[in-house]
């Protein structure tokens, strides 16, 4: 994937706590913070997936239908010794 620069200011205290931590990783600065970012981008589509399915989940039409398929489901479940 090609690279793209950029420059930000960030306090000498914070630089210096990057630059420790991504050579005890072996990893260069940018590649470290490149990971980071990743991990922050990741986080919150994660979260925005799980705010949409808790979302989706508390609908009660939602959880009628589940609970309507699963007492389904367990009614014609077969019986012990006769599965696949």
């Amino acid at each position: 994937m090609p690279a793209t620069g950029f420059a930000i200011s960030i306090p000498a205290e914070v630089m210096q706590a990057v630059d420790r931590a991504a050579r005890e990783r072996g990893m260069t600065r940018s590649r470290f913070i490149t990971e980071i970012l990743r991990r922050v981008a990741r986080a919150k589509r994660d979260e925005e997936i799980s705010r949409r399915i808790d979302k989706a989940l508390s609908d009660p039409r939602l959880t009628r239908e589940q609970r309507s398929t699963a007492s389904d489901y367990r009614r014609i479940q077969p019986r012990r010794g006769t599965e696949w």
